[in-house]
């Protein structure tokens, strides 16, 4: 058992560290829905982990970086509404 949340839990590592490096990279931007729904998956994955395995002050970051993945994702959402919109607007 311990084996299978370790590989949850490595998983959600590459996910969110994975994020940051391609941002870095610029292969994704900040505001863009993939690199929200990397740190997103990441952290739920690194809690789950933590379920088994818990670790108060790691539990706190993961809770604060899916807030923060979520917020993330709402702006991206409602840019993409706004600027749809815009659009309809300008082409009529």
């Amino acid at each position: 058992m311990d084996i299978l949340f370790d590989v949850i839990g490595m998983s959600g590592t590459f996910l969110v560290v994975g994020a940051f490096f391609l941002l870095q990279l610029n292969k994704l931007p900040a505001t863009g829905l993939g690199y929200n729904l990397m740190n997103l998956s990441g952290a739920i994955l690194l809690l789950i982990s933590l379920c088994y395995n818990f670790n108060l002050a790691s539990f706190v970051i993961e809770i604060f970086w899916i807030a923060a993945s979520l917020i993330g994702i709402y702006k991206y959402i409602k840019a993409r509404k706004a600027s749809k919109l815009e659009a309809a607007h300008s082409a009529s």
